[in-house]
């Protein structure tokens, strides 16, 4: 009979490959896997969850279908822009800190460093989408956001004036980022691929692992502790996985020291306004992980 590995330490070891993928260290892969190293790691954890080590801290494991998730129940609604607000889901596992970055950068030197990936970009031929782009699309709002959205790719507004959701799918965004209270300069926005495929297509799988990068490179530098991915396509790139939308919804999965939370995309939305109240549910997962409150109507 095949051997069943310990949930944890299967775990473990499905969040260190994806650690080791993302820094492009491909010939992990092609190397064994310590697994007895992994296992005593996820023993001393479980056994002294307060207790420090100098080695580099396992990754927080991604939250499965299987998580113990308890039905919401209905609290008072309250109307806002999405209508009656559904509850929050109850997020019964525990889910442990974030795991601490390789490579901090202070706050006050982060909008250098986005700069420099900007720079570094540069006039980008790296893959067939820029033969038709008017900008590059690179991103927009505060260095230090504590959220942060991602989204497909630019549309004809973004690609006109350089900057990512400023057409009627970023009005609509906007008014989602009101209504968790915040302003829109005070969250970070970006999106998969940085310029805008034709016809606004989904980028295809070569687009969009050429210009990923730029896009973690940008996580990492700010840090947030929230992100939203915003539609299946940025879901997919960001976590590596292929799933329809509703069995990443409703869920904390964990990427690259962040909280990510799954939800549509306001473009979608526009197209089926229905589904504002099930973005909202999403949001609110957002604003529970942040500490924020929905503003109170005057």
């Amino acid at each position: 009979m095949p051997r069943t590995l310990d949930p944890a330490l299967r775990d473990a070891l499905q969040e260190r490959l994806r650690f080791y993928r993302d820094l492009g260290l491909i010939e992990f892969y092609r190397r064994p896997v310590d697994l007895t190293a992994i296992r005593e790691t996820v023993q001393d954890e479980s056994a002294n969850p307060g207790a420090t080590t100098s080695e580099t801290p396992v990754a927080t494991p991604v939250l499965d279908e299987s998580a113990n998730v308890k039905e919401p129940e209905m609290p008072p609604t309250q109307t806002n822009f999405f209508g009656e607000e559904p509850a929050i889901p109850v997020r019964n596992k525990a889910f442990p800190a974030p795991p601490q970055a390789l490579n901090i950068i202070p706050p006050a030197e982060r909008a250098a460093a986005l700069q420099a990936i900007r720079e570094d970009i540069g006039d980008c031929t790296r893959c067939a989408l820029h033969q038709g782009r008017n900008k590059i699309v690179f991103g927009d709002g505060s260095p230090t956001a504590r959220l942060m959205f991602v989204g497909e790719g630019p549309g004809a507004d973004e690609d006109a004036q350089g900057l990512p959701f400023v057409g009627r799918a970023g009005q609509l965004l906007n008014n989602m980022i009101a209504a968790m209270g915040l302003k829109r300069e005070e969250v970070y926005i970006a999106n998969v691929v940085k310029c805008r495929p034709p016809g606004n297509r989904t980028p295809e799988p070569e687009e969009a692992h050429t210009c990923s990068p730029f896009l973690f490179r940008q996580i990492d530098v700010v840090r947030p502790q929230v992100i939203v991915a915003l539609g299946a396509t940025a879901a997919t790139y960001l976590l590596g996985q292929r799933q329809p939308l509703a069995g990443l919804r409703g869920r904390v999965h964990a990427f690259r020291g962040s909280q990510l939370i799954v939800t549509y995309h306001p473009a979608f939305l526009l197209r089926d306004p229905r589904q504002k109240k099930e973005a909202w549910a999403d949001l609110q997962i957002a604003m529970r992980e942040l500490g924020l409150k929905a503003p109170s109507k005057g």
